[in-house]
């Protein structure tokens, strides 16, 4: 049985496609307001994004299909944001087996010499293990990565008493990714779907129902899937850095913005509409101190600037109020995990005076980004009557945003 490796480093990534079966509802890890486990964040960012990461980045691998639920495409959507991978998406069905069956169809257009099925709930797969899976896939062979069964086994018997000790000598507990060629393991799951059996435990079992032969391959003790809520907690700490635990992960924005006077009868500060001979020119409510905090909010998880997610030139944006970009930062950064900290902004005019709304700013900054007022702060000063702001022909804004992230520093 010659194995397709020559032929998949020869042809390229698309040779080579995955699938992960990430429709589940995790009921075993309990309820969340992250939704199934698949989604609940460790390490700050959603477990399958974790999975889809590695799969994503490895250089063999050309297309992945993703079986999720029905009803989770928003929350899909919003955890794999900008993965930049062909990444494609199917409805899953009512059990794992149906799922998977339904993703490989969805591959059938690309026709890959090798497909590898993955839990989406294993994030702590590697490079290394994918490659042993891929190595060892051949034409009619299938590779399955297992561990050996490290503890001993006992069969249950009538009330709870123990039947008998199993020998655990040639037992292996199976992991995944399980690596098939692609045509054959897709006519066995429409054949067992064909047949009314849905009792296959994983792909291996159905492999083994057509007469495939599947040969085991070294797994990783790392590669466990996260079942309980346990699990899940416990990955979140091994990815916080046990090594590093006293530093947590406190990081730490700026921003800056400008607008120069224009024609008006008053100006935006800080969300606040404060009466003025002249207003601020922009393409929005041109809002200096909303404007830089929300640049300062989203360096905190790298998301780029305002002018990434509002652009001047999309029409939409003309005139709007500028706590929706506030707010939209604050959201990025809920997603991630983070936690604000505090929001400090110092306004710099020479008018109009910011003493007088300064209560009413803190109380819109702390809705905005819904934590307390005291941390939140806004600052005024002049420029002395130097510059473009001592002559009054504008306002700058410098804001600064502190945010804690799940996990601990890591290099």
């Amino acid at each position: 049985m010659n194995t397709l490796v020559e032929q998949d480093r020869a042809s390229g990534k698309r040779r080579i496609a995955a699938v992960v079966v990430a429709a589940g509802r995790g009921e075993r890890a309990g309820q969340a307001a992250d939704g199934p486990k698949q989604y609940r964040l460790i390490g700050g960012k959603p477990v399958i994004r974790h999975t889809l990461e590695v799969l994503a980045a490895h250089e063999r691998i050309g297309a992945i299909a993703v079986a999720i639920h029905p009803d989770d495409g928003a929350l899909f959507s919003q955890a794999c944001d900008g993965l930049g991978a062909d990444i494609r998406t199917v409805d899953g069905g009512p059990s794992r087996q149906e799922s998977t069956r339904l993703a490989l169809a969805a591959l059938r257009d690309l026709d890959p010499e090798i497909v590898l099925i993955h839990d989406g709930v294993r994030p702590f797969i590697d490079a290394p293990l994918i490659d042993r899976v891929i190595d060892t896939v051949g034409e009619t062979l299938g590779a399955l990565p297992v561990v050996p069964v490290s503890d001993t086994l006992k069969r249950q018997g009538e009330n709870m008493l123990v039947q008998g000790t199993v020998p655990r000598n040639g037992l292996f507990a199976a992991q995944t990714p399980q690596g098939f060629p692609f045509r054959p393991i897709l006519e066995a799951h429409e054949k067992a779907w064909r047949a009314g059996r849905a009792d296959f435990t994983d792909d291996a079992a159905i492999a083994e129902w057509i007469g495939m032969p599947v040969r085991l391959v070294e797994g990783s003790p790392d590669n466990t899937k996260l079942t309980w809520a346990r699990d899940i907690a416990l990955a979140d700490q091994r990815l916080g850095g046990v090594a590093m635990a006293g530093m947590p992960d406190v990081r730490t924005g700026n921003g800056y913005d400008v607008h120069a006077f224009g024609k008006g009868n008053h100006v935006t500060l800080c969300g606040v509409e404060i009466p003025h001979a002249k207003g601020l020119k922009g393409h929005s409510d041109a809002d200096v101190g909303l404007h830089a905090l929300t640049d300062a909010l989203l360096a905190t998880c790298g998301a780029g600037d305002i002018g990434t997610h509002f652009p001047p030139s999309d029409p939409q944006w003309k005139g709007a109020p500028s706590r929706i970009f506030v707010e939209h930062a604050a959201g990025l950064v809920r997603e991630r995990g983070g936690r604000i900290a505090n929001a400090d902004i110092t306004l710099i005019c020479e008018t109009p005076r910011v003493g007088p709304h300064r209560d009413s700013m803190v109380a819109q900054l702390s809705g905005m980004l819904r934590i307390a007022p005291e941390r939140v702060s806004i600052k005024a000063t002049t420029n002395e009557g130097l510059g473009f702001i001592g002559r009054a022909e504008g306002i700058a804004a410098i804001a600064t945003a502190t945010v804690v992230f799940p996990g601990a520093l890591k290099d």
